[in-house]
């Protein structure tokens, strides 16, 4: 649907042949299928019908991508024609992703696949198909961007209470918890090194380019990021994958790992950072200005910047896809609190960091941890675009120094709000396709009717006392 055309990277039976002479006691193979929420949905199959899946004869429902968060199914609110029969598609293993999975005890591999129709074209509702068609877009205009992502996530400490509490760093010799911001504490390192060397090898093992790891600004939280690539749809597995291999390691060593967005009132909230350059057909990036000052951009990045501002209200519900996102967005949170621009700048929404020319690039901070990756390049890649192609003006850059921890919020903070904006909008859905975005909005609303609709425990505590 939507004229996606772009061919699939699908693998050969050969990659699984390699495989195996390497690898003969691998036993089952884990089939992970990307959804709309950045949950790789999961199936083992025995090593006699490995073939199969490599030579097409594996399928799964089309209506896999499109589940809740929960697993729920909002058939009530898709549109019926989309969906009707729940019919099968071709489940196709993806080139160069076949792995073992170190965390396990049985010989168990896995695979990222992807969803495609009888003819291998590619099936709308797989979000890595939605960011492999904003990619095609782009190369066939002779733009070639280069991505990498940023990861935050929190380690929870290992408790019988319905409450969670993050992981907390011990004094050495007297085992109190250490209280305070303690941002890139050589002793968490030490803390967590089984866990974090687990983390390596596993990145390792199935070729996530890992770069750095440090604790961030609030306990038990942390930030790992991987290597840029030119290969957008790449990057966004490589960030799918590190989820899965945090969380994986995690329980192997006791420990539970979460994306959540918001998971404490009192810490820091955990993002999803995208770095994104466009490059042209000769490896020229288009975003260098004519000098080598921080601050020289060219007029292309100003355009970008001015295309992900006139886009961010609309893309806000892929960025902030559940009900727990939004308790990011408050001043002071460290948050960014409206579509703002800025040189080195860690307040704003679009920071443009210390590079060297050929480095030049737009640093995208909306996204929380719990956004799916894909969606999100292919939102942010689809504004640059859009203020690219439109030659759309950016504001001033917020001055350098500027302290923005009492900005007015003006990103939209309540999901209801987020939806009606997205699906009102008149530029993602010519990027991402509007089957695509019209399906995203009614499990999206779905979701979010289901949990307002739903009496908390803050309902109490806030009014059954008192009225």
């Amino acid at each position: 649907m939507d004229g996606m055309t772009e061919p699939m990277k699908i693998a050969e039976q050969s990659e699984l042949d390699t495989f195996l002479e390497a690898r003969p006691d691998v036993r089952m193979l884990e089939l992970l299928m990307p959804d709309i929420n950045g949950i790789l949905r999961c199936k083992r199959i025995h090593r006699r019908e490995f073939e199969d899946l490599y030579q097409g004869r594996v399928k799964a429902p089309l209506t896999v991508p499109l589940l809740g968060i929960t697993g729920q199914f909002y058939n009530a609110e898709l549109d019926a024609s989309l969906v009707a029969g729940d019919p099968d598609q071709l489940l196709v293993p993806v080139s160069h992703s076949l792995a073992p999975i170190p965390w396990l005890d049985s010989p168990t591999a896995q695979v990222l696949t992807g969803f495609a129709d009888s003819d291998l074209q590619p099936s709308w509702p797989d979000p890595r198909n939605v960011l492999s068609r904003v990619v095609a877009r782009l190369a066939g205009e002779g733009i070639h961007p280069v991505v990498a992502t940023e990861l935050e996530f929190y380690l929870l400490a290992d408790r019988d209470a319905p409450v969670p509490a993050p992981l907390q760093g011990k004094i050495t010799g007297i085992g109190r918890k250490q209280s305070g911001i303690q941002y890139c504490m050589p002793d968490d390192l030490y803390d967590c090194d089984g866990f974090l060397d687990d983390v390596r090898i596993a990145c390792e093992l199935q070729a996530v380019p890992l770069t750095t790891i440090h604790s961030e600004f609030s306990g038990g939280q942390w930030e790992i990021n991987t290597h840029h690539s030119a290969d957008p749809v790449l990057a966004c597995d490589h960030a799918m994958l590190l989820k899965r291999i945090i969380k994986g390691v995690a329980r192997k060593h006791d420990l539970g790992a979460t994306f959540m967005a918001k998971p404490f009132d009192a810490s820091a909230g955990s993002g999803l950072h995208i770095h994104a350059s466009f490059y042209d057909e000769d490896g020229g990036n288009l975003f260098a200005g004519s000098g080598s000052a921080p601050d020289s951009v060219s007029d292309e990045l100003r355009h970008a910047v001015a295309g992900l501002v006139s886009t961010a209200d609309e893309a806000m519900a892929i960025l902030a896809p559940n009900a727990n996102s939004y308790r990011r967005f408050k001043a002071g949170a460290f948050a960014p609190s409206t579509p703002n621009w800025g040189f080195d700048h860690r307040e704003v929404a679009l920071r443009i960091p210390l590079s060297t020319p050929d480095n030049r690039r737009i640093e995208h901070r909306i996204a929380g941890a719990d956004a799916n990756p894909y969606l999100v390049a292919a939102a942010v890649l689809a504004g640059m675009h859009h203020g690219l192609r439109n030659r759309l003006v950016a504001g001033n850059p917020v001055p350098a120094g500027s302290d923005l921890s009492h900005a007015k919020v003006t990103l939209p903070r309540r999901w209801d709000r987020a939806l009606d904006l997205f699906r009102n909008g008149s530029v993602l859905p010519d990027y991402l396709g509007e089957t695509f975005c019209r399906a995203f909005a009614a499990v999206r609303q779905g979701e979010c009717d289901d949990f307002h609709g739903r009496v908390t425990n803050l309902d109490y505590e806030f009014y059954l006392r008192s009225i």
